[in-house]
This record gives structure tokens, C-alpha cells and sequence, in this order.
């Protein structure tokens, strides 16, 4: 019993293990957009096999971080150059720089860059996990890349069922489903991979992933992407808001602001645009390709069984002819027309 007291009390009394979870992200040669977190280490482990306990226990360690705010954070450079920021109230740290460092000479064959972050000082009344030395990957497109590919996640590669009455199955699937229970849309991996390779094969074509899915979904999302054999790519979330955040909204949806940024990063890359009628892909879209005509190549739309979107998609994408949209039921078909026009084998 005495043994049992100690074990209790040591728990209560032991100091909590904090870290620096970092998120694929992307940049040029002189130029790095890293976005991480500091929070509590939650030691999450997702195994193909586990219990639907465990899924709950995962689920519940993702929405439960203690985020640790205003701490300093150093980015080391590959040539040991040392850059640093603090991270906000919720425990964000964005390095959004330029540097007289050519990052590209470091960047291995598919075009990431590997980099380390740390904390500067140390973390009161906390024990900083890793021997503070984390993991941080940056995505540079390689010279051979022809075009960039921009996709969304949810109900475009991952059914997630956004457009159920009250979003109740994505809560079910967010929730009780395993990352790698989650299956692919049909024909999803290869046409990426395809995309990726482009017409030569080997173009090594940039893609990126975003979704209005919580930062706290990313270890889940990475590994679904992982299992399904998709190409690696950074991948963009947002904040979670609660309905009691009473901080500003961005004056840009989330997905606009992104892929604005990514198109301001690479001048010199056209894109694809891949997405869903089910949310607001197609206003969000045809937005963009209004504005950067020369830039979009095409636009992908898998098709929802939602009635009512559906009309609205059509009346959207049949008054909207300054680049190719398609309304795709399949990935066969938006294959189908990229082979058509050049981009894959």
C-alpha cells in the first residue's frame, strides 16, 4: 500500500514533458515558412492493430495539449546559422524568413531540406523532452518540377462525411475511427502519385495538402497520407476555435489564405487545384483562378451526394470558363483529362 501511496504521488508530483511538434511545411532557396507548436508531449502512439480504447485515448490526448506560449524557439540551419521566435498565446511559432542561406544546396533528391529546432531557455516547472533537439522538414520543389498540385482533404481524398446531417459522421470518424482504418476515395493514391511524377515521370511535382481540420489532427492526418501511399507533401491546417474565442477572425477563409501564399511563393509553378463540392471548394477555386488566370491549369471537383450543393456547384462551375473545372465522380475521370492535357503519363 505504502508503494502504491509513493507511485501516486510521484505521478502527481512529477514534472510535466513538454515538446516542439513541428508540421511538414515548404520554401525556396532563400526564403523558409516553418510552423510548429509547443505543447505538452503527449507521447502519442497510433499502432494499425489497436484497440478502440486506445483510439479514444489518442483521440483525447490530441484535443487535450497544454500549449506552452510566449517560449523562445531556435531554428538551426544545416550550415549551423541560428534563427528565433516566440511562440504566441496558443503556443504557435512561425518562421516566415529569409535567409542568405542557400537552403536548396541541403535538400535531398525529392527536395526536402532537414532542420532542428529547439527551446532557447528552459520551460518552468516542465522537463523538455529529446534532449531538446526535434525534427523539422522543409519542402523546396526540385528544378524538374513542372507544375504544383494543391488538394484538400476532407470528402476530396478522405471521406469524412462533411456533408451529413450535423457533421455527425465526421465527429464519428474523427473520433472512433483508427488513422489507418481511414480508407483512401477510390483511385486517390495513384492519381497523386501520378500528378507528382507528371508527364516525363520524374518531374517530382510539389503537392499540398490542406484541410479545416484543428492543427491537433495533423500526427493523424500525416499518417493516414503515410499509409495510403500518397506523395509527401506539406500539409496546411488551421487553429481550433471554440465557440468562446472571442480573438478576430482571419479576414480570409483559411484555405484562400493558403494557397494565396503558396502561389506568392512560387511565381514560376502553375498549379492544379483538387477539392469537393461539398464545403466551399468551388466559390473558394474559381475565386483564385479569377484572380491568377495564368496560374491554374485546372480544377478538380469530386462530386457529393448532397442535392442542393450539387445545384449550386453546377451553376458555379457552368458560369466559370476562364479555366478548365471538372465535376468528377472518380478519379478516373480527372485522370482521364490530365492525360489528355499533359500532365501525367
Amino acid at each position: 500500500m505504502k508503494q502504491l501511496f509513493r507511485r501516486l504521488k510521484d505521478h502527481l508530483t512529477a514534472k510535466p514533458q513538454v515538446k516542439l511538434a513541428t508540421y511538414y511545411s515548404y520554401g525556396t532557396p532563400s526564403h523558409l515558412y516553418l510552423l510548429g507548436r509547443a505543447l505538452d508531449d503527449d507521447r502519442l502512439e497510433m499502432f494499425e492493430d489497436q484497440s478502440l480504447f486506445r483510439t479514444l485515448r489518442n483521440t483525447y490526448k490530441q484535443f487535450d495539449s497544454d500549449e506552452i506560449p510566449r517560449a523562445e524557439v531556435a531554428l538551426k540551419l544545416p550550415n549551423d546559422a541560428i534563427l528565433s521566435t516566440r511562440t504566441n498565446k496558443e503556443g504557435y511559432f512561425l518562421f516566415d524568413k529569409t535567409t542568405s542561406v542557400n537552403l536548396k544546396q541541403y535538400a535531398n533528391d525529392e527536395g526536402w531540406v532537414p532542420l532542428r529546432v529547439a527551446f532557447v531557455n528552459e520551460i518552468k516547472n516542465s522537463i523538455i523532452t529529446q534532449d531538446n533537439d526535434f525534427e523539422a522538414q522543409l519542402l523546396i520543389p526540385p528544378l524538374t518540377a513542372r507544375f504544383g498540385v494543391i488538394s484538400d482533404i476532407d470528402d476530396t481524398i478522405l471521406h469524412t462525411g462533411v456533408t451529413s446531417f450535423l457533421k455527425w459522421r465526421v465527429l464519428h470518424n474523427s473520433l472512433f475511427k483508427n488513422a489507418h482504418d481511414r480508407l483512401s476515395l477510390e483511385g486517390s493514391p495513384k492519381f497523386y502519385r501520378d500528378l507528382h511524377r507528371g508527364k516525363k515521370g520524374n518531374e517530382q511535382n510539389p503537392v499540398f495538402y490542406l484541410s479545416n481540420s484543428p492543427w491537433n489532427l495533423y500526427q493523424y492526418l500525416k499518417l493516414f497520407l503515410e499509409v495510403n501511399n500518397f506523395p509527401k507533401g506539406p500539409i496546411l491546417l488551421r487553429d481550433f476555435r471554440t465557440p468562446f474565442d472571442r480573438t478576430l477572425k482571419p479576414e480570409k477563409p483559411h484555405k484562400q489564405k493558403e494557397i494565396i501564399n503558396i502561389l506568392k511563393t512560387y511565381p514560376h509553378l502553375k498549379f492544379i487545384l483538387i477539392g469537393d463540392s461539398g464545403e466551399h471548394d468551388p466559390a473558394i477555386y474559381t475565386d483564385i483562378a479569377a484572380q491568377y488566370p495564368d496560374r491554374i491549369l485546372a480544377i478538380y471537383l469530386r462530386s457529393v451526394k448532397h442535392q442542393k450543393r450539387m445545384e449550386r456547384v453546377q451553376s458555379i462551375v457552368d458560369n466559370f470558363e476562364t479555366v478548365p473545372v471538372l465535376m468528377v465522380k472518380t478519379s478516373k475521370e480527372a485522370e482521364e483529362h490530365a492525360r489528355e492535357n499533359g500532365f501525367i503519363q
